[in-house]
């Protein structure tokens, strides 16, 4: 996997130290290197954030030893204040910052190109097109990040990231773990004083970085360049499908870029020599496209520069795409592929939580809670599994804005939103990363709003690696756990209520009791529904050998009333032909929340349930 060929680029360059904060499609690079830490003997974290991670790695970095930061794209704008500056301070040993993108958004809120946050932050971009090029620009990332005291941007797509190859290792370098930090105010303080200077020696800096990446074969290089007027430039993933398309239709010249800024102006003016024509693939943003026609511009030359034209903004790069723009670029008929349509009925297949999340109880019970109240609620949602609550039946999912966000716009919509309760719903992970702050505000500003974090002891959507909530670090230490009541009460919450998400009916009461002081006394409450994730709970039963218990309906009890598979939802429990419920076994996590919702008593457990079973899941 791609994500894997960087972890192994990172211990090929002897790195030491690495973190992150989870997120798809970045998530395996440091759950790789947890796997190995101890081993190796390096240091692995994850960050409660992704301006932590990268602010941990900076202060690695600055005391010797080579470091990497991993996040997905979104993630660098938690980041970016802190990556605003480094490039100011510059680094000592290499430091690499892995930002994965998500073109077509398939598991993100947007699909921006963080291609530009090195042109904001006058940071070297490097964009590698298949496992084997993410494994060596990797090392080659650290060697220069090193060479000039300066960061690099690796920016890696899903197509690059989770694509499975083949890949030729090299020696594994001894790791450096632990250095000195030598002091010197005038460079790492950055007053106002300091960073004037700093930021003219980072003008002046940025001309030898450019001469660097002049010469950067094979990562840059040009193919065919005896061939004809015509040219195909293709940055990152894209010069995979540019190079197949050029295979099929004939040996046009192609011009492979992975350091997509600052684009080498030597080695592109060498590659456009007596070209009269050329075609820019690459995704999303046309940050190589414009710094081509910037060059020609300056140069004066009268080739012709297409891209986005042809190509198009949004979505991800495929072959069919990448063909149809060479082809229609070179005025070669498109065939319309012969696709027959079948007309098939297939059915509708959302997703759903997991069978046994004790999420499916939570919106249940607030659902409920609110019904009971007769209340007008906006539900401002999150990041997370729980994210999941904007389908039906739930439908407790008004607002997902990003990362901590449920709670700073449920802070905004109390002061205004007349007659209407905000519910701001967050997961564990979520709140340390970034729900803290506005639970400040709702305190500060008197905000009139609940706060129900979903604490499922994990970072589960990508995953299960552990947070704050588990008491466990990522080379598989015990630590801490942290208590997010007592932070709620820290901060100054009067009312936390911690509820069983499993009881259905101790989970609507307390949902209701805090509902009805928020209204009463227009202040923020916090409510917690705390169970563990039934993945992780199924694996430790597995592994402990406790029976996970089936729940069976009892035929001659159940009514086809429904509420168990269309209210409350559970991927396990089918329906019948004659409306009556079934369970399937093999899907069952037995966490026996549906037993509450049947008002027939119409589920019981197959077999007597083993005393340990519910400790697990606390």
């Amino acid at each position: 996997m791609g994500n894997e060929a960087i972890a192994r680029g990172f211990i090929e360059a002897g790195g030491g130290f690495a973190s992150a904060y989870p997120g798809t499609p970045s998530t395996e690079i440091v759950e790789t290197l947890s796997e190995i830490a101890n081993s190796l003997g390096i240091y692995v974290e994850w960050s409660v954030n992704e301006k932590v991670a990268l602010e941990s790695a900076y202060g690695a970095s600055i005391s010797n030893v080579r470091a990497l930061a991993a996040m997905k794209h979104v993630g660098l704008n938690v980041a970016a204040d802190a990556l605003a500056s480094i490039s100011y301070t510059g680094v000592k040993s290499g430091l690499v910052i892995v930002s994965a993108e998500d073109p077509s958004m398939w598991s993100s809120q947007n699909e921006q190109d963080n291609r530009y946050y090195g042109m904001l932050t006058y940071v070297p971009v490097f964009d590698p097109s298949d496992p084997q090029e993410a494994k060596d620009l990797t090392k080659a990332a650290f060697d220069l990040s090193e060479k000039l005291s300066h960061p690099i941007l690796m920016t890696p797509t899903t197509r690059v990231s989770h694509t499975r190859s083949n890949v030729i290792l090299d020696e594994i370098k001894p790791p450096k773990t632990k250095g000195f930090f030598l002091k010197d105010n005038s460079r790492f303080g950055l007053v106002p004083a300091n960073s004037r200077t700093l930021r003219d020696k980072l003008i002046n800096k940025w001309n030898s970085i450019k001469e660097s990446l002049e010469n950067f074969e094979p990562y840059n290089r040009i193919e065919n360049i005896e061939n004809g007027k015509v040219a195909v430039i293709a940055s990152g993933v894209s010069y995979q499908y540019a190079k197949e398309v050029l295979n099929e239709i004939g040996n046009y010249r192609l011009i492979k870029i992975s350091t997509p800024y600052p684009l080498p102006k030597k080695f592109i003016l060498k590659g456009l020599e007596d070209i009269k024509r050329a075609l820019v693939i690459e995704e999303l943003e046309p940050i190589v496209e414009y710094q081509i026609k910037n060059i020609i511009n300056e140069e004066g030359l009268d080739t012709e520069i297409e891209g986005k034209s042809y190509v198009g903004y949004s979505g991800e790069m495929s072959l069919d795409r990448a063909r149809k723009a060479i082809k229609e670029f070179l005025g070669i008929h498109v065939k319309q592929a012969n696709i027959k349509k079948l007309n098939l009925s297939i059915p509708n297949r959302p997703p759903s939580f997991c069978p046994g999340c004790p999420h499916r109880g939570t919106f249940y019970s607030l659902k409920r809670a609110v019904n009971s109240l007769m209340i007008k609620p906006i539900f401002s949602g999150d990041i997370g599994c729980y994210s999941l609550g904007i389908n039906s039946p739930y439908d407790e999912q008004d607002i997902i804005l990003e990362m901590g966000g449920s709670i700073g716009v449920a802070n905004g919509l109390s002061h205004v939103a007349e007659n209407q309760v905000p519910i701001a719903i967050i997961g564990d992970s979520t709140f340390y990363h970034a729900g803290i702050p506005g639970l400040v505000n709702a305190v500060y500003n008197k905000s009139p709003l609940l706060l129900l974090v979903l604490d499922n002891m994990t970072t589960a959507m990508t995953g299960e690696q552990p947070d704050p909530s588990s008491g466990i670090t990522a080379m598989g230490e015990e630590t801490k756990t942290i208590n997010i009541a007592k932070i709620a009460e820290g901060i100054g919450v009067e009312k936390v209520v911690v509820f069983d998400p499993f009881n259905i009916k101790e989970s609507t009461d307390k949902l209701k009791e805090v509902l009805s002081y928020v209204i009463k006394e227009k202040k923020p409450a916090v409510a917690i529904a705390k169970k563990a994730c039934a993945l992780n709970a199924v694996r430790i039963a597995n592994k402990i050998k406790v029976e996970i218990p089936i729940y069976q309906i009892l035929e001659n009890k159940c009514t086809g009333c429904g509420i168990c598979y269309n209210a409350f939802a559970c991927p396990a429990i089918f329906v019948k032909d004659d409306k009556k419920a079934w369970i399937e076994p093999s899907l069952c996590t037995g966490c026996g929340v549906c037993v509450q919702t049947c008002p027939y008593d119409a589920i019981k457990p197959v077999k007597i349930i083993d005393k340990r079973w519910d400790s697990i899941w606390e």
